[in-house]
Order: C-alpha cells, then sequence, then structure tokens
C-alpha cells in the first residue's frame, strides 16, 4: 500500500529539484523517490568513514601467513577431495 508524505521545500529548493528530474528524464517525484531510497541504503550500509576505519584497523595487525600459490593449491586439493 503506498503512503503519501508531504515535504515542504522553498521555491528555490523544489526550482532545482526539477531541473534535476528534468535532466534524468524523470518526474520530480520519481527522482525524489530514488534519491530517498539511495539515501536509505546508505544509512543502512554504515558510514564509508566508519568502514575505512575498521579495514585500517585490521590492517594493524599482522598475522602468519603463508605463500599465496600454497594456500591456493591447498583450497583446490581440499574442494576436489570433497572437503568442506
Amino acid at each position: 500500500m503506498s503512503k503519501r508524505l508531504q515535504v515542504l521545500l522553498d521555491e528555490r529548493e523544489l526550482k532545482a529539484l526539477q531541473r534535476i528530474a528534468r535532466g534524468k528524464a524523470t518526474t520530480t517525484a520519481e527522482w525524489v523517490r530514488q534519491a530517498l531510497r539511495a539515501a536509505r541504503q546508505r544509512e543502512l550500509s554504515g558510514s564509508p568513514g566508519a568502514k575505512l576505519e575498521a579495514i585500517r584497523a585490521a590492517a594493524r595487525h599482522e598475522f602468519p601467513t603463508g605463500d599465496i600459490d600454497e594456500m591456493l593449491a591447498d583450497i583446490s586439493r581440499g574442494a576436489s577431495a570433497g572437503t568442506p
């Protein structure tokens, strides 16, 4: 079921959104719906800054690892042997 949402904009903001929508060959309402969906997705997926910080924190750690060719061969052998 669709629901109506009323958003009040000043005339300058509305004209700017209408120009953008026209440039995309869509209606202003559809452009706003798409923009809201994109904003919601960004909110749900977390901020880029938080993701970058998590990567930086992980990169500060050092763990032992093997040679990449040996690891890939081990994985391949396990997969071909039916090992999960």
